[in-house]
């Protein structure tokens, strides 16, 4: 049995695990992103393969990142809040320290690895995954393969454009994200963008008032606006919703109710369902991902 090491990169943990070949996590942990420095985020990065090397033989190093990465090369572009990885290649930069195989890929596609390696789309060729968090990220299977676009940019759902005509600068993640949520919220009550709220007090309120139910309508509507969308463009055997948001009992009924008031979705109806994996998607899709590289 050969044994891995991934890390799920974000921007403000760093979760990382031990893995087996096979996708069971063996050990698991994190740390607080050192966003900023470039050395101290290499650092932590050596520090913790080697800690897992102190029980474990490491056949390589899995790593989901954030932003346009070369999944080829693993030249960072752009990393979201992770400045510090800005037009750097930390697989390069892993290898020369560590002299193991590395593997990266951009974190949303790794979510929808993790559920063609072992999740709700193993038997699927064709699907797409949709993460509703602070913004909107996406992963696409064509083919049986991830689509990542000619400069490393598909599945960037939140850039989609929701109002051309009467708010053409307003897209997805202003729309359709937990926080496009949260800002509606905040909106109809009148409250000052500092005051904290949870996106599960918004629809628990909901049930009972008209006021919020309306608020939390409007933002289902433009998610299966957004749906509809991309079925119709890539037509997938069927679409996985992730993210925090996910989590929420009767999230998928409350989208299907909504998306079937759209007169076209009748011909281009697909099941819509949650994502099987959620805080360990990144680490088993850039396990999965490695793999895949190797052979």
């Amino acid at each position: 049995m050969k044994y891995y090491v991934a890390f799920d990169i974000g921007g403000t943990y760093v979760k990382h695990a031990i893995l087996s070949e096979l996708g069971e996590i063996l050990r698991k942990d994190s740390y607080t992103t050192p966003v900023a420095e470039y050395d101290l985020f290499m650092n932590k990065l050596v520090e913790t393969v080697k800690d897992y090397q102190k029980a474990n033989e490491v056949s390589g190093i899995a790593i989901s990142l954030p932003g346009f990465i070369n999944a080829k090369t693993g030249y960072s572009e752009l990393a979201g809040a992770i400045t510090a990885l800005n037009g750097k290649n930390l697989k390069i930069s892993l290898m020369d320290e560590l002299k193991l195989p590395i593997a990266i890929e951009n974190d949303a596609n790794c979510v929808a690895l993790a559920e063609k390696f072992l999740g709700n789309a193993t038997e699927c060729q064709d699907f797409i995954c949709m993460t509703i968090g602070t913004g909107i990220g996406g992963g696409i299977f064509i083919n049986g393969k991830i689509l990542h676009g000619h400069r490393f940019r598909a599945g960037e759902f939140g850039m989609m454009h929701m109002k051309a005509v009467d708010d053409p600068y307003t897209n997805m993640h202003f729309t359709s994200s937990t926080l496009a949520l949260i800002n509606f919220y905040k909106k109809y009550k009148n409250m000052t963008p500092e005051e904290l709220i949870e996106g599960d007090a918004v629809f628990e309120e909901a049930k009972n008032d008209i006021g919020i139910k309306n608020v939390v309508d409007m933002w289902l509507k433009y998610l299966s606006y957004s749906i509809f969308n991309l079925v119709c463009t890539l037509d997938p055997e069927k679409i996985l919703i992730g993210g925090g948001v996910s989590n929420k009992d009767g999230l998928i009924r409350m989208i299907e109710e909504k998306i079937n008031e759209i007169p076209g979705w009748k011909d281009f109806k697909i099941p819509i369902e949650c994502c099987y994996f959620r805080n360990d998607a990144g680490l088993v899709g850039a396990l999965y991902h490695f793999l895949q590289e190797q052979n």
